[in-house]
């Protein structure tokens, strides 16, 4: 790949919620999974650990919990009241509309990756107390974003979600994930990604302008 070619996959890796039933092999979810692994990781930790769902029912399973999770979510938000235009208003109702179909049709997509990070404590201390350095899924999420990547590059569609997190419990008790002697949990969920070929089409998704959010050297300092 060219660097070019790199940044095309970057630019249109949007999220995808309706998926055909074709199969996706194995090996593609390898790849991304090697991707993943190349992901930058504070102090080289690596902290997260995969679990792929292929089989039938197991994804029935967990795609019944998203479906509730989902829900649940969706009707504690309220309704917007207001958009600028009539074309933010329809993007708002194509995202609402995908993120219900996905909610119940997750079960459905060919595979599911879970990427877990374990409950430890993180950071230092020192003489002068303790030190934040940062959360420890910040050298998670990178690695799900190069598996969304690298899935794009093989005309795969994903979507990072993480609503599942309302029912970790359960599915983490479904897929075997192992506790702590005294029953507490060790993994916590980072991400819920489906993989599979898309229904809709690759491209850049409506985005903030960079110049917008950017500011050099001190605050609101921007380049228009």
């Amino acid at each position: 790949m060219t660097t070019n070619d790199a940044i095309e996959m970057i630019l249109t890796t949007r999220a995808m919620r309706r998926f055909s039933d074709r199969p996706v092999a194995d090996a593609d979810i390898e790849t991304c999974l090697r991707a993943a692994q190349q992901g930058p990781s504070g102090g080289n930790v690596q902290p997260q650990q995969y679990v792929v769902v292929t089989d039938p029912e197991t994804r029935a399973a967990v795609g019944g919990f998203y479906q509730r999770a989902y829900h649940r979510y969706e009707q504690s938000l309220p309704e917007p009241t207001a958009f600028p235009d009539e074309q933010q208003a329809a993007a708002w109702r194509r995202t609402r509309d995908a993120s219900r179909h996905l909610a119940d049709h997750l079960g459905e997509v060919p595979a599911i990756v879970l990427f877990l990070q374990p409950i430890i404590p993180w950071g230092s201390v020192d003489d002068e107390g303790p030190m934040d350095i940062g959360r420890l899924d910040a050298s998670v999420y990178p690695a799900v974003q190069n598996f969304c990547v690298a899935a794009r590059a093989l005309g795969l569609g994903t979507a990072l979600t993480t609503v599942i997190r309302i029912h970790s419990a359960e599915v983490l008790a479904l897929l075997g994930v192992p506790t702590r002697d005294d029953g507490s949990p060790r993994f916590e969920i980072a991400a819920l990604v489906p993989v599979g070929y898309p229904l809709g089409t690759f491209g850049v998704a409506p985005r903030k302008p960079a110049a917008a959010v950017t500011h050099w050297n001190t605050w609101g300092n921007k380049r228009r």
